[in-house]
């Protein structure tokens, strides 16, 4: 039988800071730290990087072999930003802004690995970090009010205060289809790549799944496989990266940007440098729409999907105008008007899901070598020893790629024993809907902080982290230097929070479709119903809210001290 592969400079210092002369040091005496952390990520390092700075016993628990979360495990071929590098640049360290040179305006992920690396190295954070150790559970225990993690050896571990930083797309899934471990070739999912992956060379390559990692992945590799067998069950809409190479004259410049590259990213809307068109889509005659639709479609990263007009995301007629927009965009480009009509999508708005964007994925399905298959009409019958049986035809492959997804944002929540107070299981907290308070916080689990959690604005990841490490950081600041070994959300703070966020979502079309960013992925066994998984609202808006539970010095919570 065949295998997937994967799915089976110092800061701060050592030991407790002494503030005011409390007793936080000799409360967590008996335990191995004072801050544990889930993750070896980028939201993993920084909250590392400021534990530090605090003074605090920390360790960081990774379940990879190396650092870098999603820069570590998604190696496929084509995988990149599609955000500028230097908006995706971590803004802590004047250091790191004046030392680190991007090289393309859209980094691959070779060189944002090496980015993660460069950080570790520079701050020694990897004394502080554990490897090759997955966390299986992590429990409260109420008489000493702290946290007990086991990873799959049964080894354990004790802390005051427990920070998760296991990013929002860590859960890779399978398709939900019979057979599905029988391919006697190789197969894989493209977020566990083999590091040593076999040549593709002339191969008889199919792959399932047509998102943004299969987007990267097939317009990559379609040159150097001997055929490929793209099935897609729902075409996505993307549009054009538009990539070019960053001079060392242009990254002077760039550097120089800094200050006011990060000031935009702080006023607008998800924390990315493009600002929202406020000008309807109606107010515009024809002419104007076109042209300035068409301005914005030539140019580089998210201008056609950040740059446009507000209303294209809440007025279906709006939407309607911009997707059949895109819609002859794609038709222009493919030669087979068949294959161009299975490629627009159908089923939902353009910007409705998430957007990847490409650098000539439809110009792919010109190529002879290239097969679509949609399975919409073919379905996939079952997975063979040799390949692909569909309704209509059966495909005999060497490879097998599953380019499926992953059971995001709360996948790598559920894949861990969460239980909190009276041994609740937050995985039944949140099987009627997700509730949180600000997104980093949940009743009846004390002492935790989610970083990249459901509930917090994602937009701009790096912008996002940020923030959200450094609230968590304050606030664990002032529980260490008031001697507070308890902090706890609250019913009210709850469902306030929760009401807030759904309202904040109201009248986005977005939030009628079925996806990852709704908790939806249709390649799990089990059904997931529809659910508002993040921050619908403006990030300057999100930050004036929690910034407020600061000022009032975290009254919203409920807090013991030591």
């Amino acid at each position: 039988m065949g295998s997937i592969d994967g799915l089976n400079g110092r800061i701060g210092h050592q030991g407790h800071a002494s503030v005011n002369g409390n007793s936080f040091a000799s409360a967590n005496a008996s335990l191995d730290y004072d801050v544990l952390i889930v993750g070896a990520g980028l939201s993993g390092i920084f909250s590392l990087y400021r534990m530090r700075q605090l003074g605090l016993r920390v360790r960081v628990l990774e379940a990879g072999s190396a650092e870098g979360g999603t820069w570590f495990w998604n190696r496929y071929p084509g995988a990149r930003f599609d955000s500028e590098s230097y908006s995706y640049i971590f803004s802590f360290s004047q250091e790191v802004l004046d030392e680190w040179n991007w090289t393309e305006h859209f980094a691959p992920q070779t060189e944002t690995l090496k980015y993660v690396q460069y950080l570790t190295k520079k701050f020694d954070l990897k004394r502080d970090m554990q490897f090759n150790t997955s966390i299986r559970s992590a429990h409260w225990q109420q008489a000493s009010d702290s946290w007990l993690l086991t990873d799959q050896d049964s080894k354990t571990y004790t802390c005051r205060y427990l920070i998760t930083a296991m990013g929002i797309l860590n859960e890779p899934t399978l398709p939900n289809i019979p057979g599905v471990r029988d391919f006697k070739g190789t197969a894989w999912h493209t977020a566990r790549w083999p590091e040593n992956a076999p040549s593709l060379e002339g191969k008889r390559v199919g792959i399932i799944g047509t998102g943004a990692t299969a987007i990267q992945t097939i317009q990559t590799i379609a040159d150097r496989v001997g055929h490929l067998t793209v099935f897609q069950r729902t075409a996505n809409w993307t549009a054009p990266l538009r990539n070019t190479k960053i001079s060392p004259k242009e990254m002077q410049k760039i550097r120089k940007d800094y200050p006011k590259i990060f000031r935009q990213c702080l006023e607008s809307y998800s924390c990315f440098i493009h600002v929202v068109n406020k000008e309807s889509v109606f107010s515009m005659s024809e002419e104007e729409r076109l042209a300035h639709w068409e301005d914005l479609y030539a140019r580089p990263g998210f201008a056609k999907v950040l740059g446009i007009s507000s209303d294209i995301y809440t007025d279906r007629k709006a939407n309607e105008l911009y997707s059949a927009f895109h819609a002859d965009k794609i038709r222009s480009r493919i030669k087979d008007p068949i294959v161009a009509e299975k490629l627009v999508p159908k089923t939902h708005g353009f910007g409705t899901r998430r957007v990847p964007l490409e650098s000539g994925y439809y110009e792919v399905f010109n190529q002879p070598n290239v097969k679509l298959v949609d399975i919409s009409d073919n379905a996939i019958e079952r997975i063979t020893e040799s390949g692909v049986q569909t309704h209509d035809e059966t495909y005999d492959l060497d490879i097998l790629i599953y380019a499926t997804g992953f059971d995001a944002v709360t996948g790598s929540f559920n894949a861990i024993e969460f239980k909190g107070l009276n041994d609740t299981n937050l995985k039944d907290v949140w099987s009627n809907g997700i509730r949180t308070f600000l997104g980093l916080t949940v009743k009846d689990f004390p002492n935790m902080f989610m970083i990249m959690g459901p509930h917090q604005m994602f937009g701009n990841i790096p912008r996002s982290i940020e923030y959200a490490v450094e609230w968590t950081s304050d606030f664990i600041k002032y529980a260490h230097e008031n001697n507070v070994l308890y902090v706890e959300a609250t019913e009210e703070g709850m469902d306030q929070w929760t009401e807030h966020v759904h309202e904040c979502g109201k009248g986005l079309l977005a939030n009628e479709v079925d996806s990852w960013m709704t908790g939806v992925n249709k390649n799990l066994a089990h059904k997931q119903k529809r659910s508002m998984t993040r921050y619908n609202g403006p990030a300057p808006g999100y930050r004036k809210r929690c910034d407020e539970v600061k000022q009032r010095s975290y009254s919203d919570f409920v807090m013991k001290q030591g």
